[in-house]
């Protein structure tokens, strides 16, 4: 009988002090913890209050410098395609179109000769290597922090980055035709008269001239 009430004395006090520790929990959980990254000085000071976050909402700030989501800034690109090349999964997709002159020059100030018909990044196939960021010569290639870019479609994580509508497109390919055509029509040119100038002076050199011989005055 003795031992009856024990267990029952026994178990009352192992709730309280079950309950002691949620209570204190439980207040201490009104207190939330302020999002900082794990490099902070102050992350491990942090060992109380509450550290669920209400994604997404909010989020845990990411580092300045990292492997997230690739953006083109495409006024500040050249097409130069050296981040098409050094990409080991080719995921970047390029189209250029060459302008007959410069048209304009970037923000470091490089000269813009090449149109982008199509600048496309495919981050279904991105491996987060970062080499294409590091070979940019004018740096309009970046990583942003962006991280979470769930969709329900796979082909939406192609992101298109020019910006030229298709009867740009069709002008600017028109033009530059136009002026393959023009400067080979003039290579022709030249070459023609260079050959009949060539031509002339063979003829020039192989004429005999006759000189009149005047007899000496007696």
């Amino acid at each position: 009988m003795n031992s009856y009430f024990k267990n029952i004395l026994q178990a009352i006090k192992t709730t309280w002090k079950g309950f002691q520790v949620t209570f204190s929990h439980f207040r201490k959980a009104f207190r939330k913890q302020k999002p900082v990254f794990i490099t902070e000085n102050t992350y491990f000071q942090q060992n109380t209050g509450r550290v669920t976050l209400e994604y997404p909402k909010e989020k845990l700030p990411t580092p300045e410098i990292g492997r997230y989501k690739l953006y083109n800034e495409i006024d500040d690109c050249i097409v130069c395609d050296k981040c098409a090349k050094i990409c080991p999964v080719n995921c970047i997709e390029i189209e250029p179109i060459k302008a007959t002159e410069e048209f304009g020059k970037t923000s470091d100030g490089t000269s813009k000769r090449i149109y982008a018909a199509k600048f496309d990044i495919d981050m279904a196939k991105c491996c987060f290597c970062g080499l294409c960021t590091t070979v940019c010569p004018t740096e309009c290639l970046i990583m942003t922090d962006e991280y979470d870019y769930t969709v329900s479609d796979i082909t939406l994580h192609n992101f298109h980055f020019a910006n030229m509508s298709q009867a740009e497109i069709a002008e600017k390919k028109a033009l530059y035709e136009k002026y393959l055509q023009e400067k080979e029509e003039t290579k022709k040119q030249t070459a023609k008269e260079k050959t009949q100038k060539e031509h002339h002076q063979t003829e020039s050199k192989d004429k005999v001239v006759f000189k009149p011989k005047f007899k000496p005055k007696s």
